[in-house]
């Protein structure tokens, strides 16, 4: 999610608003990523890019959405549009984490209008099928099972900074594929933001890479 499109520049001086998310991190708070497992498994690899950098990671906004009666996905988001994802049953401070992972941008792209966006996600579309050839890196499909092509996922996160809020509208397919010891993560989004009058598709097909981390390798600092 590109932020600076959503989002002007804040006033730095202002007060650090309430704790969120499962970290209890405040807009304007830091986080601690600690990526030397991921580093470590992914040895003698070939990622699709440079793995992205551990150390502080300042949040500048924060995203919520509940998956279903038992899980909120909350995500932290920096100034270079990399996203920290949390799964965790209610997304309040201190909550148990089931599932954490770090993304950054890889590539986007601006289909030409209905007929490209129908060859990228109608119902023969690209994103969905069982594999996803990204410039000759070949990546499986995490969600859903079988050969035929499997429905994306959407929800809607709604998104602050702090002081302004969006309500935006995801649709996404998850892939994967082994990278050393751990795994690469290709996450396919298409982003609408519910409060301007943007295309029934979206604007953009945002790819972004990630890797899973474990709880310790993150901390507020």
């Amino acid at each position: 999610m590109i932020f600076s499109s959503l989002f002007g520049k804040k006033d730095s001086g202002a007060d650090l608003p309430a704790e969120r998310g499962p970290l209890g991190v405040p807009i304007g708070g830091a986080i601690e990523i600690d990526l030397f497992s991921v580093e470590a498994d992914a040895a003698g690899a070939e990622p699709g890019m440079a793995l992205p950098e551990g150390g502080t990671f300042i949040c500048v906004a924060f995203g919520e959405a509940r998956l279903d009666g038992n899980t909120v996905l909350s995500r932290y988001y920096d100034d270079n549009d990399r996203l920290l994802q949390i799964l965790s049953a209610t997304g309040r401070p201190g909550d148990a984490i089931e599932d954490i992972s770090i993304y950054h941008p890889w590539d986007s792209v601006v289909p030409a209008g209905h007929g490209e966006w129908e060859r990228w996600t109608g119902r023969s579309g690209l994103i969905g099928q069982p594999r996803y050839d990204a410039d000759g890196i070949l990546f499986n499909r995490y969600w859903g099972e079988g050969e035929e092509r499997a429905d994306l996922v959407e929800f809607v996160e709604d998104v602050t900074d702090g002081q302004d809020r969006r309500s935006i509208h995801q649709t996404c397919m998850l892939y994967a594929r082994p990278l050393g010891r751990t795994q690469e993560m290709l996450l396919i989004n298409i982003e609408r933001d519910l409060a301007q009058r943007t295309s029934r598709e979206g604007g953009s097909i945002e790819f972004m890479l990630g890797y899973g981390l474990g709880p310790a390798d993150v901390r507020r600092i």
